[in-house]
């Protein structure tokens, strides 16, 4: 299938729409709007998808940082099952501490990466009641 026909829809809409003589309504105008809440859509999506990156990133850094301080352990155990060389009540605060921030980080991407989406969107439904708002004011041609 030739991908290239298909590649904007909006025009094609377009082409389909101008046959019929509608008055009251511009076609292009209405079509444009559509196009722009579509885009909108999409980078609020691109935002979205970077943020499950970034939340992927840092779960991958918690477990490899777990599995690392693990290894130490289990090396240390292996050496010396008997004499161990670090205090249990300090490994576990400490893994708690980690874990808090790990938590924090976590929530503090979340809510950047919602705040940015919802922007994107919340922009494009104000730029779509401007342009409501000056198609209603300009007289019927």
């Amino acid at each position: 299938m030739n991908q290239a026909k298909f590649a904007d829809p909006f025009s094609q809409f377009a082409a389909i729409f101008q046959q019929y003589k509608l008055p009251g309504f511009d076609v292009t105008a209405i079509l444009e709007s559509r196009r722009k809440d579509v885009e909108a859509l999409a980078a609020a999506n691109q935002v979205a998808f970077g943020g499950m990156q970034a939340l992927r990133d840092k779960q991958l850094e918690i477990l490899r940082r777990a599995l690392s301080e693990l290894e130490v352990i289990a090396q240390q155990l292996e050496a010396s099952p008997q004499k161990l060389s670090f205090d249990a009540t300090e490994v576990v605060q400490r893994a708690l501490r980690d874990g808090l921030a790990d938590m924090e980080d976590i929530a503090r991407t979340t809510q950047q990466t919602q705040a940015e989406a919802y922007a994107l969107v919340a922009q494009r439904m104000d730029d779509a009641l401007k342009e409501l708002k000056a198609s209603l004011a300009r007289p019927a041609s």
